[in-house]
């Protein structure tokens, strides 16, 4: 009977947050969606369109990391249902602007209410899965992304035959605006708020009801191994973000490639890389579910080394064999075996920041490394052109393929060190 609790609670608790997170990252995209139809009524320069996405960019890194620290320390359904309704309510004001002071200001908000969503996911996520279970649900609940990228542009070119840009954008926001509070009443933070026992071992209720664990922030902060994971995670997305930003234009300029060759570059790319996280979780989670976790390496750093190794590989041979001559399915095998090789690790790094972490501060340690993941992106933006625009963009994917193969030799030699971060009990030492 418990068993079947668990189930009936999981399928709803998943089903609920991956239609949200859907949600959120919809109307992350929403400017993007409907900008030709805008600028028809509207005269926007690229300028202000670049400030418009900017502004939304900027404060979705600082509203991530900050989401990931608060998840520690309140209500993740609430976080992730007062986000929602923030987003909604800020697409329903930005469908009744008109300038570019509005634009950007509101799309600013927006940035801040998107950051609230990620990290409550990986809050409930642990609580309610298995280590062994807990890789698969992250992956598959990141695709939701994908869908949400995939479909979006469809959706929003449908409504533009009936209906203009505003009516899009309000419509969207009043289903999030709905959508929060279903999500408000269906999340449920831990097993123990519905009655069931709690999965994770050595946890204590403390007297507001959420989970209490002896480990400090300093403690945190002084584990090796958080810096190990954040120097690994900058590398692999910066890396990952100097091939989707500026591949195209390697294969174009440098390659003699068409501008259809190059934007099929892009979708065999993304193709790969929804196959490659939803294979990272689910085999990382049979290695997990074979030998379990402990307080010294983790049986995820194989298949995290291999994607790693993946990477610097598909970066060679993209880098050496493509000319003007390669057959246009050679670059596609390997914009997808990239992709799958990239977006794997990525979500390996969450998966392992999140459940090495003590269960108090895991929304804090995911927050500390995706920050720099976000350092990482914008390193593979104007000191990589830079690169590029002083040398070629040969060279410059040969500093990035140079700087993975150092971060996946020294991921290897440190792949022993204790992972458990935080407070180690006198027994496990």
């Amino acid at each position: 009977m418990v068993d079947k609790g668990y189930s009936y609670y999981r399928t709803v608790i998943f089903t609920v947050m991956f239609v949200g997170y859907t949600l959120y990252y919809f109307n992350r995209k929403t400017f993007s969606f409907v900008m030709p139809s805008i600028m028809e009524e509207i005269a926007l320069n690229k300028d202000d369109l670049g400030l418009i996405t900017s502004s939304q960019s900027a404060a979705y890194a600082i509203s991530k990391f900050i989401s990931g620290v608060l998840s520690d320390q309140m209500s993740a359904r609430w976080l992730f249902s007062s986000g929602l309704l923030l987003v909604g309510v800020i697409n329903v004001v930005f469908s009744s602007s008109s300038t570019v002071t509005v634009f950007s200001g509101l799309w600013f908000l927006n940035g801040l209410a998107q950051g609230l969503g990620w990290p409550p996911c990986g809050k409930v996520l642990r609580k309610w899965f298995e280590p062994s279970q807990f890789g698969t649900w992250w992956a598959i609940l990141s695709t939701s992304m994908n869908l949400a990228g995939g479909l979006g542009p469809i959706v929003a070119a449908l409504m533009a035959l009936r209906y203009d840009w505003r009516t899009t954008l309000s419509v969207s926001g009043f289903i999030c605006v709905g959508a929060s509070f279903v999500c408000l009443v269906l999340i449920k933070n831990e097993p123990s708020d519905v009655g069931l026992p709690n999965i994770e071992p050595g946890t204590m209720k403390g007297k507001k009801g959420s989970s209490r664990d002896d480990s400090t922030l300093a403690e945190l902060l002084l584990s090796p191994y958080l810096w190990v994971l954040s120097t690994g995670y900058l590398v692999v997305f910066g890396v990952k973000t100097c091939c989707t930003d500026w591949g195209q234009l390697f294969l174009i300029q440098e390659r003699g490639q068409s501008a259809l060759v190059g934007s099929s570059y892009m979708s065999a790319l993304e193709i790969g890389g929804l196959v490659g996280s939803i294979a990272a979780g689910y085999l990382s989670d049979r290695a997990v579910a074979r030998v379990g976790l402990s307080s010294y390496g983790n049986p995820r750093h194989v298949l995290l080394l291999s994607m790693m190794a993946g990477m610097s590989a598909s970066m060679y041979l993209f880098r050496v064999t493509v000319t003007s001559d390669s057959p246009k399915l050679w670059i596609l095998i390997l914009g997808a075996i990239f992709g799958f090789s990239s977006y794997g690790p990525i979500a390996l790094f969450g998966v392992i920041a999140n459940e090495s972490a003590p269960s108090n501060l895991c929304g804090t340690s995911h927050a500390i490394v995706a920050l720099l993941a976000n350092v990482g992106g914008f390193l593979a933006g104007l000191p990589f052109s830079t690169i590029a625009k002083h040398y070629s963009w040969a060279t410059a994917f040969w500093v990035a393929e140079i700087t993975c193969v150092i971060s996946t030799i020294a991921f290897f030699l440190l792949r022993n060190i204790r992972t458990k971060m935080g407070r180690v009990p006198k027994k496990i030492d």
